[in-house]
């Protein structure tokens, strides 16, 4: 059994780690190169998008420029997420173009001006985090939904027609629409699909060509296909000042309801699209960008409505394919986002004639393709396994025959009832095996199913040994009572019950039981004493046996099963010292069969034929290197080491009489080393992230350089090493804070692991696979949720 928390572990462990960049060692000029390319990148995504997105509403098109404009620059200045790109909503395309012929262009600007102030409000009442808990469902249905009725009306566009008034009035439309195309219209449309499709598909001579964007490139050749072709092209008018928007006329609620749909889809895209750019950007080397600022986002974005309202633009919200696309460019800064905008902004003054140019069919197959990518079939198999199938529908559904708001809260109502359904739907399900009986409880178990529980346990015999497994994740007061209850008078009958989840971790258990489970926290271990026994170190070590035969052995028992029939195959050898606060498993999130560990005092390496009294560590290398054939050795200092504390204030001569003083000499190459001053200092070694405390910790982090060199002077690891399939590594614990830290033999800096931020370096020191080890079985597998009790 290979434990996924040591991969999770290990993808942070590299043989070759350097401190992480920052601001200060990244050359100025290099940001400001990095952000003026993406710019360029971005603002020709953003040019045939915008117009292609304000063709789909019906609004004029100078509008999705407008967008464009307001959203990367004042959007950019002062939203909290640097990397993201705003500009006309995607998922505002459907709810635009209903307020367009509902109430006109005007009245649409001033709802976006509204939407823009609520925008506003909301940031500045902190909420950005309550609306990441919608459901994943609801989301990606309503994407999915508008995405659809994307697709559809632009269609009827690419064939040479106008889009109904409502998706079902396009859906009915397309067979005479078919019989009725454009001659040419849709040949430019497929010849824009064709090369939207192909372009990232280029290999060879041609692939070159993919710096291009696919969006320009698609509408450049369509537009050079299309001349001297007579059909509907981009119509832009000249530069005027922008009329103010109107107040729209018509009831009161059905302008709220507007101007609340508006703020909803804009705020989840924007919202939605900040957290994936962000994560986007942690995933690729560089410098660290800050992470996203919500609430400052939703503030940026309701000021960049209001003014795109104003000005006669469209509503703007983030973009994830212009966010993504400017982090795949090399953006650092917000600059990129600015300098598109202003890019954008003296196109629309500079270029107008270029742009008219445009075929309407290009600009409608473009944003055709992306309702088609709204639709995600990855999206669909993730909530389909997570059972959530039925929202989503719902949902999309809503979206398509009623509207964007009516579908939300459609999908809404479809996830509370489902909600409520698993919480009372529980099953209770009983089977009889050899030697006990199992009770499987499948669902969620509250004071509903107590009846249907208890008339379920009545069934087992009195003296029969019972096993509950509790397969849900919740479970409230009243059911837990009730199967305590029960577990206490079966026991009391003389029958043995034990009470779990689905994972076999007991849940419930006699009072004088060993209380703590693997890895929770504890302190000396104080709940492995019996309530009646004085407190020995023989009760405490047999408390903790008996827990692990309670609760760990039936988990792990297959799995060394396995093990004991195919014997050991660790992919890593761990040489440590014997600390008792250093416990290899916990830290390296191992289980049985991954590590093959050495540990002695000082985490001490000697040298070949230094003292064959000390050949029992070679004898463990050799064995681990030879016979294992390991992929890679760690040595593992840690703070407050008792050894190197002895080193610093004894001598070890040779003539030293005592065990401890005779193996403690093999530190004195350490000790040496420690003496000379290099370009880091005393010992030439750093921490990256802080200062070294005091000479005890120093000695410890130039101890495992020393080590490793101890090891190299082996001849089998140096032949392993020299053929590649051996790796060395050196780690520091800090014992206090919790806190691994990973050596670069390069440039001696011990740099710290952080969760969800891999360290820079080429390969993992835990990497490759390991199918078994010998080392640690009372460590509990991770990834199982518990139960909650209220």
């Amino acid at each position: 059994m290979r434990l996924q928390a040591l991969d999770r572990f290990t993808s942070r462990f590299t043989s070759r780690v350097t401190p992480p960049l920052t601001s200060d060692t990244t050359p100025r000029w290099a940001s400001h190169r990095s952000d003026l390319s993406a710019s360029i990148t971005v603002f020709l995504i953003a040019v045939p998008l915008s117009l292609g997105l304000a063709l789909a509403t019906g609004a004029p098109l100078q509008s999705g420029l407008v967008a464009a404009a307001v959203g990367g620059i004042v959007a950019g200045l002062l939203g909290g997420a640097p990397l993201q790109v705003s500009g006309a909503a995607t998922g505002l395309v459907v709810v635009t173009a209903g307020l367009v012929q509902r109430y006109g262009w005007p009245a649409t600007c001033a709802i976006t001006v509204l939407a823009g102030l609520a925008q506003l409000l909301l940031g500045v009442l902190r909420v950005a985090r309550a609306a990441l808990a919608v459901s994943p469902a609801i989301v990606h249905g309503m994407l999915a939904g508008i995405g659809t009725v994307i697709a559809v009306g632009q269609l009827h566009v690419v064939l040479g027609g106008s889009p109904q008034s409502s998706a079902i009035a396009n859906i009915a439309g397309l067979p005479g629409q078919f019989m009725d195309s454009h001659p040419i219209t849709p040949v430019i449309g497929a010849l824009t699909l064709a090369v939207l499709l192909g372009w990232p598909r280029l290999r060879g001579r041609a692939g070159a060509l993919r710096a291009i964007p696919a969006p320009l490139a698609a509408v450049a050749l369509a537009t050079a296909a299309s001349i001297g072709l007579s059909m509907p092209r981009v119509e832009l008018p000249r530069l005027a000042t922008p009329a103010l928007p109107t107040l729209p006329e018509g009831p009161v609620l059905g302008v709220i309801a507007a101007v609340v749909t508006v703020t909803l889809v804009a705020s989840m895209e924007s919202l939605l699209s900040a957290v994936a750019v962000d994560t986007l950007r942690a995933q690729r080397p560089g410098p660290p960008a800050p992470s996203a600022r919500l609430d400052r986002e939703l503030r940026g974005q309701g000021v960049a409505n209001l003014i795109s309202g104003m000005l006669g633009g469209m509503p703007i919200a983030g973009g994830a394919m212009r966010g993504s696309a400017n982090v795949e460019a090399g953006a650092r800064t917000r600059r990129s986002t600015v300098l598109h905008g202003i890019w954008v902004l003296l196109c629309a003054g500079a270029a107008s004639q270029a742009l008219e140019a445009i075929p309407l069919a290009a600009l409608a197959a473009l944003v055709m393709l992306v309702g088609v990518r709204m639709v995600s079939f990855a999206h669909i198999r993730h909530i389909h396994r997570h059972r959530e199938f039925p929202v989503y529908a719902a949902t999309l559904g809503g979206v398509v025959v009623f509207g964007v708001l009516q579908g939300v809260l459609l999908g809404g109502a479809v996830a509370a009832f489902q909600a409520l359904r698993n919480l009372t739907h529980t099953r209770v399900t009983i089977t009889e095996e050899p030697g006990c009986h199992r009770v499987r409880v499948s669902g969620q178990l509250t004071f509903v199913a107590v009846p249907r529980l208890t008339r379920a346990l009545a069934q087992v015999p009195e003296d029969a040994d019972v096993v509950l497994e509790l397969e849900g994740t919740f479970m409230d007061h009243a059911a837990y009572e009730a199967l305590d209850a029960w577990c206490a008078r079966h026991r009391s009958r003389g029958g043995r019950a034990v009470l779990g989840d689905g994972a076999g971790r007991t849940v419930s258990e006699p009072v004088s039981a060993h209380a703590c489970r693997p890895w929770t926290p504890w302190r000396n271990h104080h709940c492995t004493r019996p309530t009646a026994v004085p407190a020995t170190s023989g009760s405490q070590l047999l408390g903790g046996v008996s827990a692990f035969q309670r609760n760990t052995a039936p988990l792990v028992r297959k799995e060394l099963a396995r093990l004991a029939r195919e014997g050991q195959r660790p992919g890593q050898l761990f040489l440590t010292c014997a600390d008792s606060r250093l416990v290899t498993s916990m830290i390296t999130s191992s289980g049985p069969g991954d590590l093959f560990t050495v540990r002695n005092v000082g985490n001490l390496m000697p040298p070949p034929g230094s003292d064959a009294s000390c050949d029992s560590v070679a004898a463990a290398v050799e064995y681990a290197v030879e016979v294992l054939a390991v992929s890679s050795i760690t040595v593992c200092g840690h703070s407050g080491c008792g050894a190197m504390q002895a080193l610093l204030g004894s001598n070890h001569e040779p003539g030293a009489q005592t065990p401890l003083a005779r193996w403690l000499r093999h530190g004195r190459p350490s000790l040496a080393r420690l003496a000379r001053t290099g370009a880091l200092g005393r010992g030439d070694v750093a921490l990256a992230d802080r200062e070294i405390a005091d000479d005890q910790e120093r000695l410890a982090l130039v101890n495992v350089m020393t080590q490793l060199d101890h090891l190299m002077a082996h001849p089998c690891v140096a032949r392993r090493v020299a053929e590649g399939s051996l790796q060395l590594d050196g780690m520091y614990f800090h014992v206090a804070e919790a806190q691994a830290y990973i050596l670069d033999r390069t440039t001696h800096v011990f740099a710290a692991v952080r969760p969800d931020v891999p360290l820079p370096g080429a390969a993992t020191a835990f990497g490759a696979p390991a199918a078994a080890a010998d080392s640690a079985p009372g460590s509990e597998p991770e990834g199982r949720e518990g139960l909650t009790k209220v």
